[in-house]
């Protein structure tokens, strides 16, 4: 493979514990310069023993791993210096200023001063952390320790960014500001971005790649719209006024066309339709013809939870079989 493209090529990566338990279970994955890719699986999917073999942590059994052109494996100690994994729980110490944090950080990976002084000066202002210099650290919310600690692991400029669950216990508005941060490491530094996550919404808007593993394999990979577009299946809707009207109409519903007890969400009827626009049309004349009242009737595209739920049932059922 050439890898002039290319920051992460896994190939039929295996890991087994002492203990008998097998992780990664010939994993194959490509992730390309300069994206942001999204890694999603259930727990005990494997994601955390993948990404400790990623960042050199852990051998694998068997497999390679290639990031920018080196072994992980063979170059162990050069890897290390092109990558940077900003873990769950945050590096800062609360007792430093902000501006200690970032240098002490810049220190240890033995970034020149006057280098580290301008590259914190430039983070700071893409973090949008300026009006947070005169309060102590310890006084900061969740959500901005979590910006300063990624900030503190981009001063030693790295090719890759780990980011482990980054928005995880976050509000709804400090979850978009991370997401915003997010994109400006890819698109202001060029780095490329290994994220996972459970929260589906999150992959979906920010990915460019995303690849879905269970039990260690990979079930899928590809852009976002590609996943969705994997069901080849739009869906049903129908709005109510309230809950009850929607659940009085469900029943008779189910003569007109296949229902499951599970498409009724409170005040709205949601079913997988494989003839969408027939189904849309015969349902429509059917509510107008029996005077059923109704808020609205449309087709709506699988959501990448939908792919995510169809593909890991699938998978556990090929496990039962």
């Amino acid at each position: 493979m050439k890898y002039e493209t290319v920051a992460i090529h896994v190939e039929k990566l295996v890991k087994r514990y002492r203990n008998g338990v097998q992780a990664l279970d010939g994993l194959s994955l490509t992730v390309n310069k300069g994206e942001i890719f999204s890694l999603l699986g259930q727990n005990g999917a494997g994601k955390s023993t993948l990404i400790n073999v990623l960042t050199t942590y852990l051998r694998p059994t068997s497999g390679s791993v290639i990031i920018f052109g080196k072994d992980a494996c063979h170059e162990a100690t050069e890897i290390r210096t092109l990558i940077s994994w900003v873990a769950q729980r945050t590096s800062i110490d609360t007792r430093l200023s902000l501006t200690e944090n970032m240098m002490f950080q810049s220190n240890l990976y033995k970034v020149p001063k006057e280098e580290a002084k301008k590259r914190m000066e430039a983070l700071i202002f893409c973090f949008g952390l300026e009006q947070y210099l005169k309060y102590p650290v310890s006084s900061y919310s969740g959500g901005i320790k979590r910006r300063l600690d990624i900030a503190l692991y981009m001063m030693s400029n790295p090719k890759v960014l780990f980011l482990d669950e980054p928005t995880i216990g976050m509000d709804v508005q400090s979850r978009m500001a991370m997401w915003d941060m997010i994109r400006k490491i890819r698109e202001d530094f060029g780095t490329t971005v290994f994220l996972t996550t459970h929260y589906l919404e999150e992959a979906d808007r920010l990915s460019d790649t995303i690849c879905i593993i269970k039990n260690g394999k990979e079930v899928i990979q590809g852009i976002p719209h590609d996943l969705r577009e994997y069901l080849q299946q739009n869906k049903l809707k129908i709005s109510f006024g309230s809950k009850e009207e929607a659940k009085s109409c469900f029943g008779r519903l189910k003569n007109v066309i296949s229902l499951k007890e599970a498409d009724l969400y409170n005040d709205k009827i949601i079913t997988d339709s494989k003839n969408s626009y027939a189904d849309l049309e015969r349902v429509n004349r059917w509510l107008l013809d029996n005077g059923i009242s109704f808020l609205g009737i449309e087709m709506i595209q699988p959501t990448l939870e939908d792919v995510f739920i169809r593909l890991t049932r699938e998978n556990e059922r090929e496990v039962c079989q």
